[in-house]
């Protein structure tokens, strides 16, 4: 199993991230890396709700990601399942209010997990683990980079 974890601080309410994060129509709006969202299930979010983004490789190329939601516990805690080919990913959202600078705002933790199902998935993570790893953490920290900016967007225009 592979884990990769990055923690960025975002100056927001936990309540303000979380709604962003959630707010599953809409994620392609501040998601630099998503053309577009499929709501696969309808209701509330929570266990059982599932999507399909169209997410922008790195070599430019579009791939269809799905994602189910195994545990929501807003505004602090959501953890995702992605089926992936010979392997599954877990990636969990960690949300805390923390002090920083004599500021409160929000440190926001992901956890992106891959766990092997299939043999050849235990061969591809040895091959490549390290390169896979340092891309799973390019995207996180762009995909958080991406919440900031929506979060300042969010918090500016209820300013305004």
């Amino acid at each position: 199993m592979s884990t990769v974890t990055v923690t960025e601080f975002i100056e927001a309410r936990a309540d303000d991230v979380w709604a962003l994060l959630v707010d599953l129509p809409v994620r392609a709006d501040w998601l630099c890396t998503v053309g577009g969202v499929e709501l696969l299930t309808q209701g509330r979010l929570g266990p059982g709700t599932a999507w399909r983004e169209i997410r922008t490789r790195p070599d430019g190329g579009d791939q269809a990601e799905e994602f189910v939601v195994l545990e929501a516990r807003p505004p602090h805690r959501l953890v995702l399942s992605s089926p992936g080919i010979g392997v599954d990913y877990r990636i969990t959202w960690t949300l805390r209010t923390v002090r920083r600078r004599g500021r409160g705002c929000t440190a926001v933790t992901v956890e992106h997990q891959a766990v092997p199902i299939a043999p050849y998935g235990r061969v591809v993570a040895l091959l490549f683990g390290g390169l896979a790893a340092r891309a799973v953490e390019g995207a996180i920290r762009r995909d958080l980079a991406d919440l900031a900016a929506a979060a300042r967007r969010a918090s500016g225009a209820e300013a305004a």
